[in-house]
């Protein structure tokens, strides 16, 4: 079995609109799939279609090698997933939210409960409604029934909303042990890119609807992604002054007087000696490394960036 998740020219279109075209993604056993894309971009909807919510307009989905169907119990008892927000009883208590939840998967575990909810440190509120639960207790909730019966494949859309930061540094290590100690495919979809930057082990970029790419954060790490970073009182003047009188083919300017130069040959000493020669006031000058944030921004080409290339 090559992947755990395929999908295959994955469309859907509600009211005449398309949400998502022709998506293929293919998620491996036993990794961390980060699905990345700005609010809107069609992550939830190809989760939707993913968990059966949703039926294709066209194309198809393949969990565990077999095409998803209407009358895909079997498979989908192997999957357990938060699709935008957890909804429980809430005027049952989070034990007993739970305790129903094993009723109707059939899962009859002995502690299983309890050790869901000590991993989400929700011991303490397992016995009050869930009703006063605060927005973050009923994510962590959804997370805790998500995997209460030790899924296959667990699918994710935007577990850490409503979470603080000690709640978002929890709920990673939580999945990096969820995959390494008991074996779980995750997929997880977020628009908060350093939220999954440090335990990915393959992302997939979605935008407008449409699958941009599939690649291994290990490749990304290994790209050459250095750049150097010059911020300026005149971006204008210093743009003309790198393609006219540096002759360099490849930087961004960025907002705020901000400049990215990527062209290899650059160095940093040429750089400042040229442009004081020119009467470039340099506020800042240095080599930097870029992130997962900023490969991302450059293939979705958003954050006000613009690409210059010189004749």
């Amino acid at each position: 079995m090559p992947y755990i998740i395929q999908t295959n020219h994955l469309t859907k279109t509600i009211g005449g609109k398309e949400l998502v075209t022709d998506v293929d993604l293919h998620v491996k056993k036993g990794e961390i799939y980060g699905f990345l894309g700005p609010n809107g971009a069609g992550k939830t909807t190809v989760m939707k279609m993913l968990t059966n919510l949703w039926k294709p307009t066209s194309g198809s989905v393949e969990l565990f090698g077999e095409t998803l169907t209407p009358q895909s119990c079997e498979v989908l008892r192997k999957i357990g997933s938060i699709i935008e927000f957890p909804i429980f009883y809430e005027h049952m208590s989070g034990y007993d939210n739970l305790k129903l939840h094993c009723e109707y998967m059939g899962y009859y575990q002995h502690d299983s409960i309890e050790n869901a909810l000590a991993m989400l440190e929700l011991t303490e509120a397992a016995k009050k409604p869930v009703g006063k639960y605060s927005l973050g207790m009923k994510e962590r909730l959804g997370i805790a029934r998500a995997i209460l019966c030790r899924p296959e494949l667990l699918i994710l859309d935007e577990p850490t909303n409503g979470l603080d930061p000690a709640g978002m540094k929890q709920i990673r290590s939580l999945l990096r042990m969820l995959c390494t100690e008991y074996g779980m495919t995750i997929m997880v979809s977020t628009h908060i890119l350093s939220e999954i930057e440090s335990i990915a082990d393959t992302i997939g970029v979605i935008h407008h609807g449409r699958m941009l790419q599939e690649i291994g954060m290990r490749e990304i790490e290994q790209m050459s992604l250095a750049y150097i970073e010059l911020t300026t009182t005149d971006p204008k003047r210093a743009a003309y002054v790198l393609s006219d009188q540096l002759a360099l083919k490849n930087f961004k300017i960025l907002e705020q007087g901000v400049i990215r130069i990527y062209d290899g040959s650059a160095a940093v000493q040429e750089l400042s000696k040229t442009l004081a020669l020119n009467d470039v006031a340099v506020t800042s000058l240095g080599r930097k490394t870029e992130n997962l944030e900023h490969y991302f921004l450059k293939m979705t080409a958003e954050g006000g960036e613009h690409h210059v290339e010189a004749d």
